[in-house]
């Protein structure tokens, strides 16, 4: 973090939606819906997990760790954007700046490393069931969650670090609506700059790359492992298992491929904000709904569960 002690800009202004002056109290009512349903539905999953002994499997403490990143991951971004939306005064701090952009990392590659750690639980769980309780025990299911979360950190730590060690001089508009890496690294200045940016890139790529083709590789052996069961009613029960995981990868990296891998051009601003947006509260809304959705004995628990806490009330 050496370039930060070195930078003259001290506080960054987030654009963000002030490019749509007419259209911010509407964002800021459909972005705080949104908010809130996301962290009743992550809530309503947690709860239901914990209080609920069916549940006390692999599957779904893995489903547990990923709804408490999401919940962490919207909560480094959304409050403040929110409140940008409302304010005229959208100025962030450097050191405050450094922060979100690390827990939003942090959190958000939490979340892409768990996404493969189901992956690898349904493989385990489809292609070597009788080999299910040794591979996935309770001290592996630990382990993996836990170097999920000392990745993310990690990953983290290295994006920020690299991008903070580079000098801000002037220009200190950042167009986004949170601290993220790509508009913050066209504010640096120095000659290593396109080397720090690049690099990160390529990072950060290539990790999403390697965890997009893990859990594509899982899901190969799972797809021939299904086609070989003999009903198809067997075959629909161990697909149906896979299917709200699968939906969510789908959304997950799709936005992300949108957002990160497409083309450049002068006039993108305006739509590289709302994509970002669309990714950053739209995907987390969406995640509860299918995993409750899809889900159908965790759809039957958080009915039997909240059914029964609302008669226990009434009573």
């Amino acid at each position: 973090m050496q370039g930060a002690n070195l930078s003259a800009v001290t506080e960054f202004i987030l654009i963000g939606f002030s490019t749509f002056p007419h259209l911010q109290l509407m964002f800021f009512l459909l972005f705080l819906l949104m908010y809130l349903f996301t962290l009743l539905g992550n809530l309503f999953i947690m709860v239901t997990i914990w209080s609920e002994r069916s549940l006390h499997t692999p599957m779904y403490l893995f489903l547990c760790a990923l709804s408490i990143s999401e919940v962490l991951y919207t909560f480094a971004i959304i409050p403040r954007m929110l409140a940008d939306l409302l304010s005229t005064h959208h100025t962030i701090a450097l050191m405050a700046c450094a922060s979100q952009m690390f827990f939003s990392f942090t959190f958000g590659f939490t979340h892409s490393f768990l996404l493969t750690v189901m992956g690898y639980d349904h493989y385990v769980a489809i292609c070597h069931p009788l080999r299910y309780n040794v591979l996935m025990s309770p001290r592996g299911c630990a382990c993996l969650v836990a170097w999920s979360w000392a990745g993310g950190s990690v990953m983290g730590l290295v994006v920020t670090s690299a991008i903070f060690y580079l000098t801000f001089c002037g220009p200190n508009v950042i167009h986004h609506v949170f601290c993220h890496m790509p508009p913050l690294a066209t504010l640096a200045c120095g000659d290593n700059v396109s080397t720090a940016a690049m690099g990160v890139g390529l990072v950060c790529v290539t990790v999403l790359l390697g965890c997009c083709l893990l859990i594509l590789l899982s899901y190969a052996f799972i797809v021939a492992a299904i086609l070989r069961i003999p009903s198809a009613e067997g075959r629909h029960k161990a697909f149906s298992t896979c299917a709200s995981h699968l939906t969510v990868v789908v959304m997950h990296y799709g936005f992300a491929s949108v957002i990160y891998l497409k083309p450049k051009g002068p006039q993108s601003l305006e739509a590289d904000t709302l994509m970002g947006t669309t990714y950053t509260v739209l995907t987390p809304f969406l995640s509860p709904i299918i995993f409750s959705l899809r889900n159908k004995e965790l759809k039957n628990a958080m009915k039997k569960t909240f059914l029964n806490k609302l008669f226990l009330h009434s009573s």
